[in-house]
């Protein structure tokens, strides 16, 4: 009677394997996730997709052109962040990673105070301030699969309980020891504050978050784009031979702001 609670995962493992196991094999378990198989030749190797990625990589954009370059402004629960990290943000570099690089700057509404417990003050309480230190942490140590786990992490319930987790399986050769002395030693204060110098220094200055910059410019056109189709904003503004993905049609989302 325990067959149906197998059921889930049976057909999740279908629906996975279905577009690709025509013309490719089904490599074996390794312990990188699938986004990062062909993230250096070791992990390929150590995953048998080596011929898949270099025929990925025949396919891919021509690098004289650069990518788009996409910065989020946010700040950790705020729910219009985290709508726009897990709904817009993260599907749009997973289809589009190879024409758009993005940076995070977890701060937001922060404030830095010269009194009290916490050199900062966030809108949405000591819990948030707690949220940007452990992000700006990952962010810093995890580099190319930062993205992924600040995704997962606020998609979670609970976005600080997800941290743990979400690094050992997006990053599982990043102990979770490294991010725990970032956050407790001066390195994440640095970060922070290097996070509310870039903050500080938007023009125009920021009004709310999330806030989206485009090649370094802010517009409000952009954003009005960025907040109903990502995707189709970056298939846009890229400059070079757009890749197959861009000719599918847009899906727009309601925007909404901290």
């Amino acid at each position: 009677m325990k067959l149906p609670a197998l059921l889930p995962v049976f057909l999740l493992l279908c629906s996975e394997s279905r577009g690709s196991e025509a013309s490719h094999p089904k490599p074996p378990a390794c312990r990188y996730p699938p986004s990062q198989w062909c993230r250096s030749l070791e992990i390929a190797i150590e995953c048998k997709v080596q011929k898949q990625c270099m025929e990925l990589n025949a396919t891919r954009p021509n690098r004289a052109v650069p990518p788009v370059s996409v910065s989020l402004y946010y700040e950790t629960l705020c729910p219009a962040c985290r709508l726009f990290i897990t709904q817009q943000l993260f599907p749009t570099w997973t289809m589009l990673q190879d024409i758009m690089a993005v940076t995070l700057v977890p701060y937001g509404n922060a404030k830095e105070v010269s009194s009290g417990n916490s050199p900062y003050t966030c809108q949405h309480g000591e819990p948030e301030c707690k949220g940007n230190l452990i992000e700006a942490c990952i962010i810093n140590i995890t580099r190319h699969s930062a993205l992924q786990i600040i995704s997962c992490m606020e998609s979670a319930a609970n976005v600080l309980n997800a941290a743990q987790p979400c690094l050992q399986l997006y990053a599982p050769s990043v102990s979770w020891a490294s991010v725990d002395s970032c956050v407790k030693t001066g390195l994440g204060d640095r970060l922070m504050h290097t996070n509310a110098v870039m903050t500080r220094a938007l023009n125009p200055p920021h009004t709310h978050v999330p806030w989206v910059t485009f090649n370094g410019e802010y517009t409000e056109e952009n954003e009005d784009k960025a907040m109903s189709s990502l995707f189709q904003l970056v298939c846009q503004l890229y400059k070079g031979v757009k890749p197959p993905v861009c000719t599918g049609a847009p899906v727009k989302l309601n925007r909404s702001f901290c």
